[in-house]
């Protein structure tokens, strides 16, 4: 039987009726209404107008077998990824421009996405390195006086996928039940469902190098600072240190907070040999954060290992993690991982509890670790562990964003505790 569409019109006509020696006015409405009939495609067979909605003609296949219809915006085609869930409620450009989202689809647990539109100010990165977005509602209008584009029309110029109208509940549980998925993301009509899930089947992120996609390819300084409208911890910072900062996938805002904190920094690639790092004799050297898995970037662990004891050292995120490898320890691959501006994470040295901003899968196992080195922060939702000292070799690390971007500032401070390093080191020579 062919699809119809019902056209109706409604008219109305008013009556006086009498109940005795009393009249009263009642209104009757009529209802009139003539079938329209469908195509296949959908169009009206009668004057061919388009639905003013737009319908499913996405497919996310997870390699559990489950297959979740939605709405495409941004680029077209077909993308395998490991799906993750964020937990953010604000800061999704910045989330978009992370480079520790390489090789993944991010699913946003706030159900409304893209109503500040996207800026320039804030990017994290030279471009975006997701796999896709996938979010529950997207904004049909942008509202914010930084604005210049909106988030579809973002993602289009930059090839990223996403999809919306889809239950980000219900994946987001499955997520938290059987950890995190890889899956396949398509606007292709051609492909088949059974297609799609032996793809999902058939790739896997654990192993594979990321870091090398993401990294820059020659050495650059950088001079920016926080924006002073956006300065928040404005102190005097006293003497500048030349900090070299490895980028295993680095963020913009570890480099303005380094700025803001008087360093002088320069930006090496993840392949830069130990021995000219030495040669430019640094104050201090910085691992940044960085995507997937540490085991599989041996070459970034020999490098941590030949320039840890000799200049003080700060880790972050897959930094933190190649500390802890090269100190001796191993890392494990988390359930979900944690993504999100809104962990509580207990500093152990002086009990003070920090909401921060993670952005990672794996961690660094403490029971794995040499003597002296001192576990100094605790994640309070699942308890790993979240960051890292070993006065003897100088080094510190944080297994997550101290930065931010999106997040609080309550972490902010672990900048200064790296200079005050960096002073202790000085004040030795």
């Amino acid at each position: 039987m062919a699809a119809t569409s019902m056209d109706c019109s409604i008219g109305s006509q008013l009556f006086t009726t009498r109940f005795g020696s009393k009249s009263s006015k009642v209104r009757a409405f009529s209802v009139r209404c003539s079938s329209v009939p469908f195509s296949a495609d959908g169009a009206a067979a009668v004057g061919l107008v388009e639905r003013p909605w737009k319908v499913a003609d996405a497919r996310l296949v997870l390699e559990d077998g489950s297959i979740w219809r939605a709405k495409s915006f941004g680029a077209s085609g077909t993308q395998v990824g490991e799906v993750v869930f964020n937990t953010s409620l604000t800061g999704y450009q910045e989330i978009l421009t992370d480079p520790s989202y390489a090789g993944q689809f991010v699913l946003m647990t706030n159900p409304h996405i893209g109503n500040t539109g996207v800026n320039f100010d804030d990017e994290e990165s030279r471009q975006c390195f997701l796999a896709g977005l996938v979010i529950r509602s997207l904004s049909i209008s942008t509202s914010n006086w930084r604005c210049t584009e909106t988030l579809g029309d973002y993602l289009a110029e930059r090839n990223i996928m996403g999809i919306y109208d889809v239950d980000t509940r219900a994946i987001t549980r499955r997520l938290r039940q059987d950890g995190s998925l890889i899956g396949v993301l398509s606007t292709e009509e051609t492909k088949t469902d059974k297609e799609l899930l032996e793809m999902s089947r058939t790739w896997d992120i654990v192993g594979v190098d990321l870091i090398s996609g993401v990294s820059c390819k020659v050495p650059y300084v950088w001079v920016d600072k926080t924006e002073s409208e956006w300065e928040f911890n404005a102190k005097g910072r006293g003497e500048a240190f030349h900090v070299i900062a490895y980028d295993f996938g680095i963020k913009h805002n570890i480099l303005r907070r380094l700025a803001s904190y008087g360093c002088k920094i320069t930006v090496v690639p993840s392949t830069w040999p130990a021995s000219e790092i030495l040669k430019m004799k640094p104050d201090g050297v910085i691992f940044s954060n960085g995507p997937g898995d540490p085991s599989a970037v041996p070459y970034a662990v020999e490098t941590v290992e030949e320039i840890i004891g000799k200049v003080p050292v700060f880790g972050i995120c897959m930094g933190h993690q190649l500390l802890g490898q090269a100190l001796g320890g191993t890392t494990f691959k988390m359930k979900f991982g944690h993504h999100g501006g809104n962990h509580p994470v207990r500093n152990l040295r002086s009990g003070r509890v920090e909401i921060s901003a993670q952005n990672h899968n794996y961690a660094v196992d403490p029971a794995s670790l040499p003597k002296g080195v001192q576990v100094t922060h605790v994640n309070l939702n699942d308890g790993s562990c979240a960051g890292l000292a070993f006065p003897e070799r100088k080094l510190m690390s944080l297994q997550y964003h101290p930065e931010a971007s999106p997040g609080p500032h309550d972490s902010d401070i672990a900048f200064a505790e790296f200079v005050q390093l960096m002073i202790q080191e000085k004040e030795k020579a």
